[in-house]
């Protein structure tokens, strides 16, 4: 299950985002996936779960945005969403995708790091 290892990389990258800013944990993760990035959805977040056991982001959400398939024809300028057909059905142009492969954290979200509190004499 390549799930996993992507929620593992996601939360290497939030891990470092909040050792950067001295934070004490990550709340949420918003990531934008896109359809036609072959990761399946629900095994992404039953996979980010388990891996987020005993890391900074142990308590952390995760909110994926989908991002649906786009595709553009160079010929004729015809845009539209594809079923995965990459052949534009008005002039036969193999089609360009213009959205729909992203797969990226697009913010990070976290906690301020806690002061323990110190009794002044």
């Amino acid at each position: 299950m390549h799930e996993l290892s992507i929620a593992e990389s996601i939360l290497d990258i939030a891990a470092a985002e909040a050792a950067t800013h001295h934070a004490a944990a990550v709340t949420t993760i918003k990531v934008r996936l896109g359809n036609f990035t072959g990761v399946v959805r629900e095994a992404l977040e039953f996979a980010f779960e388990i891996a987020r056991q005993g890391t900074v982001a142990a308590s952390a959400t995760l909110e994926i945005e989908s991002v649906p398939l786009r595709t553009r024809c160079p010929s004729c300028d015809m845009t539209g969403s594809s079923d995965f057909c990459f052949i534009c059905e008005r002039c036969g142009t193999p089609l360009d995708i213009l959205s729909g492969r992203e797969m990226q954290v697009e913010s990070i979200e976290l906690a301020e790091e806690e002061v323990p509190w110190i009794a002044s004499r």
